[in-house]
């Protein structure tokens, strides 16, 4: 018999690859004591041809921390207990039972790429725009848009949260200025250099102490070259009580103080005659919203006109209060980014109200069903599939360290110490994937359509250009 532990993880993002290397981390430290001993073989699936999920094609393509956290899952990719199966997708070309024949437990990082629905007046006019869909777009996602109506020179942005900010960013980028420092590909360069945009509203419900901005997402738009931003003096009215409370947690306090940084900003571009953050003329406007909540998208010949408003208190419990008070926005165009839908998985039930694949009280542990169901033995859930959309990045890591205590201590009371799978041979998933006509992608894959990104970016002195074409990567992978 084969005596490692056989784990299959399904998603090759954050959570999947920060699961993986916390698995053979925690295994080898505690498998012994827990008569598992310390041998593991992960094999992480991934349905699209490259790994790397969210930090590829699910953040802002100009966020500097990201290649840090890229290159980290990189090196944690490269280790021989981490086999990489990359354009395998779950529940079409493997299914949940051959996995349990062959693998010991099963794991879902499946991550997210819908959006959840707008629910306004005027949500299906031509012109409103989920943000998943336009991140696919700026991101390469190799199934997205290839190219993206920017016509509108009034534009809306809705939600208070990283999305929200990565979307009004990019709207207000600067095409070359984004093209150095990033690897975005031409299609989205030569989109952006003919983005008409020029007026831009964030809107935000609720207000400054309960945005869910990180200060990294702060500073970056305090640094938009040509753009003024512009912020109503009112919001930033914030009672004793309130900021006593946005005191006691230090990510909203620093937040907070970030904002007031900006609000002095914006007096002092206003000041000096409308300029930019450097004293340069700014040719677009960048309003921020707080404490105003979207309550009809109206249209003229089934196209977006305006963005109807309504002004909101938010006490320093964080509870919104409507204040009948509306102001109509003449926009163009409608972007909202009010949460993502994590993925379904087939087989697997799931939680509506959570949007997140049905565990027992969010310990990741899979069960029957959304509300009191039956745990089911070997299957398991983290990162976003576990708990819904939301968390940073930084939050898969404490996610993973949770679900892998959780599956070392059920594989220890398993029989045979956790080895229950009754296939055994390690090469059975590539006899099955050959079988189907599957090809996998493997590290080895994945590090020649690397390099082949990072020589085309040196021809233009930049570090990486993504290829974004499914057949092109392929092609590269296999050669």
């Amino acid at each position: 018999m084969n005596t490692e532990l056989r784990i299959a993880v399904i998603g090759a993002g954050p959570a999947g690859v920060y699961s993986s290397d916390i698995f053979l981390r925690q295994l080898k430290k505690l498998g012994e004591e827990l008569g598992l001993g310390t041998e593991a073989r992960i094999d992480l699936f991934e349905k699209l041809p490259v790994p790397f999920g969210l930090v590829r094609y699910g953040v802002a393509p100009d966020h500097p921390s990201i290649k840090f956290i890229a290159s980290a899952l990189e090196k944690t990719l490269d280790n021989p207990n981490i086999h990489l199966y990359c354009d395998v997708e779950f529940g079409k070309d493997v299914t949940l039972d051959d996995l349990l024949a062959r693998y010991d437990a099963v794991l879902f990082a499946t991550g997210a790429v819908k959006d959840k629905p707008l629910n306004l007046p005027g949500a299906d006019l031509e012109g409103v725009y989920g943000a998943a869909k336009f991140v696919e777009w700026y991101d390469g996602y190799p199934t997205g848009a290839r190219e993206w109506p920017l016509t509108a020179e009034n534009v809306a942005v809705i939600g208070g949260g990283n999305v929200a900010m990565d979307v009004a960013r990019e709207l207000m980028r600067n095409a070359d200025d984004l093209k150095v420092k990033t690897d975005i590909p031409d299609n989205v360069y030569e989109g952006i250099g003919q983005n008409k945009a020029k007026v831009l509203h964030l809107f935000i419900r609720r207000g400054v102490a309960q945005a869910k901005f990180s200060v990294q997402e702060l500073r970056e738009m305090e640094k938009l070259p040509g753009v003024q931003l512009i912020i109503n003096e009112d919001d930033f009215d914030l009672d004793d009580e309130t900021i006593e409370v946005a005191g006691k947690d230090k990510l909203t306090r620093q937040m907070v103080e970030e904002l007031f940084a900006i609000r002095e900003m914006a007096e002092d571009m206003e000041d000096d005659g409308d300029v930019d953050f450097e004293g340069n003329p700014a040719d677009r406007k960048y309003y921020v919203h707080f404490n105003s909540a979207p309550t009809e998208i109206l249209g003229e010949d089934g196209k977006v006109k305006a963005i109807r408003v309504e002004r909101t208190e938010t006490g320093a419990d964080g509870k919104m209060h409507r204040t009948g008070e509306f102001t109509d926005y003449p926009v163009e165009a409608v972007y909202h980014a009010i949460g993502y839908k994590p993925a379904e998985a087939p087989g697997i039930a799931y939680d509506e109200h959570g949007a997140h694949l049905a565990n027992a009280n969010g310990d990741g542990r899979i069960t029957t069903e959304a509300d009191g169901g039956e745990v089911r033995d070997r299957l398991y859930a983290t990162g976003w599939a576990k708990r819904g959309p939301v968390g940073l990045i930084g939050s898969t890591k404490s996610d993973a360290l949770a679900i892998v205590t959780n599956m070392l201590e059920d594989l220890a009371k398993a029989a045979e110490g956790g080895r229950v799978a009754a296939d055994r041979d390690p090469e059975s998933i590539d006899r099955l994937l050959a079988e189907r006509g599957i090809r996998p992608i493997d590290f080895a894959g994945w590090k020649k359509v690397d390099a082949f990104e990072r020589a085309e970016g040196a021809k233009e002195g930049r570090e990486h250009k993504k290829v974004i074409e499914p057949d092109q990567m392929r092609e590269l992978a296999h050669a």
